[in-house]
């Protein structure tokens, strides 16, 4: 079973997502390795934006794989290089998430494996058995 809170005796969280997800029963547990903006023929869109949208694709496509759902996501870390508007990025997000509300981080860092990478999406899932 997994319980999503938000106690009382922190603030509440900066933008939507939860800050605590506790799982308790049998479960099977997915981790990906950090998804890029890459498309399956290898070419990287110029766009930041663009890249974000297709590693939550490919987050998808792995949940997807292995017999899992989005909403089965308990956490999202976010490693972003440069700009991002903030409102694209939000929206880009709502349209993967939808309702659902994972835990997750965002960080900024000065570069990825390759110079034209500006995202990489390491997610965690997990289902109950």
């Amino acid at each position: 079973m997994r319980t999503s809170r938000n106690p009382e005796t922190i603030h509440p969280p900066v933008a939507p997502y939860t800050h605590q997800i506790e799982t308790t029963g049998p479960q099977r547990w997915l981790t990906l390795s950090g998804q890029v903006g890459m498309e399956t023929d290898g070419t990287i869109p110029e766009s930041p934006l663009e890249q974000l949208q297709l590693a939550l694709e490919n987050v998808k496509r792995n949940i997807e794989a292995a017999d899992m759902a989005v909403e089965d996501i308990t956490k999202l870390v976010f490693y972003l290089v440069g700009e991002f508007d903030a409102e694209s990025r939000k929206r880009i997000m709502g349209q993967f998430l939808g309702e659902h509300l994972p835990c997750m981080t965002m960080i900024y860092v000065v570069a990825l494996a390759s110079p034209d990478l500006k995202v990489e999406v390491d997610a965690w899932a997990c289902q109950e058995i």
